[in-house]
């Protein structure tokens, strides 16, 4: 019987578990909502203190206060009565589908090349009128078609006497301009296999390099030019014809649009405008070019 005694008057010492298990609950609990006032939005937070303001000062607020609980929370701190956002909003935000070419720039650079198009005509208006070069105009850039048979001798890319002058007016233009200058050269599908040139893409890459060599050497930027070769591979006509042929071997000349441009002259290099009065444009004559 002392036995069983002792036994029923055994205490639990581990009671006070509970008891601080409910203290530390407490005090997590004391802490997230310290935190949540802390970081509490100050918009949200003002809209709903004059809401409360409004109803148990003013009857007739309740009901403007209701109407307006319709409409979105606006999220942002309120300073001087306005509500301050942190994501500017553009007033006039442009169109998916708004194209460079419409903005003042474009427009600018459209009527700078049209004007360059217009001095190319005239002063290669010989060699269009014997069918040798080609002026075309589109939306952002010129191009300028030659025949390698003007340029060039068969399955060679040193440039003929002949084509030395005209290239030599391309160059008095370029160098009033800045626009981006791309130097493309093909040829037709008749393959050519030479120590100097294995394939028609060496030969199309050489007859471009000539190119560009001459309108360096006349004083045009290299950084504004590029040689280009596609060989055999963006043909004008039938390759299966002669005069399809012809028609294939070319020299291109692309004059970009400044807009457009991938690689522009430097700021510190300034080129005078066609348009400007200092220089006179150039004008062809049969004895040659004339300012």
């Amino acid at each position: 019987m002392r036995r069983k005694r002792s036994e029923e008057e055994h205490e639990n010492l581990e009671r006070w578990l509970v008891s601080y298990a409910d203290f530390i609950t407490l005090l997590f609990a004391f802490f997230v909502v310290m935190y949540s006032i802390s970081s509490v939005n100050e918009g949200k937070y003002r809209v709903l203190s004059n809401s409360l303001t409004a109803a148990f000062s003013d009857p007739q607020k309740l009901s403007q206060q209701a109407e307006r609980a319709q409409d979105p929370i606006q999220v942002g701190e309120f300073k001087g009565g306005q509500l301050l956002t942190s994501i500017p909003i553009a007033e006039n935000p442009p169109s998916a589908n708004s194209d460079p070419i419409e903005s003042e720039d474009g427009q600018a650079a459209q009527a700078q090349l049209q004007a360059v198009a217009s001095q190319l005509e005239q002063v290669l208006a010989p060699y269009i009128q014997d069918d040798l070069i080609a002026v075309k105009r589109e939306g952002s850039w010129i191009e300028i078609e030659m025949k390698s048979g003007f340029l060039f001798a068969s399955g060679r890319a040193v440039l003929s006497l002949e084509s030395i002058p005209m290239l030599d007016k391309l160059t008095d233009i370029f160098k009033t301009i800045g626009n981006s200058i791309h130097v493309e050269g093909h040829t037709d599908n008749i393959p050519i296999n030479t120590r100097e040139f294995p394939s028609n893409w060496e030969l199309s890459s050489a007859r471009a390099a000539s190119v560009v060599h001459q309108l360096m050497k006349g004083g045009v930027e290299p950084a504004r030019m590029a040689a280009i070769a596609y060989g055999e591979y963006h043909p004008l006509a039938d390759n299966g014809t002669e005069e399809g042929r012809n028609k294939n071997r070319r020299v291109v000349i692309i004059l970009q649009s400044q807009t457009a441009a991938r690689y522009k002259l430097p700021p510190e290099q300034p080129i005078d405008s066609i348009d400007s009065p200092a220089k006179s444009p150039v004008v062809a004559t049969p004895y040659g070019t004339a300012r």
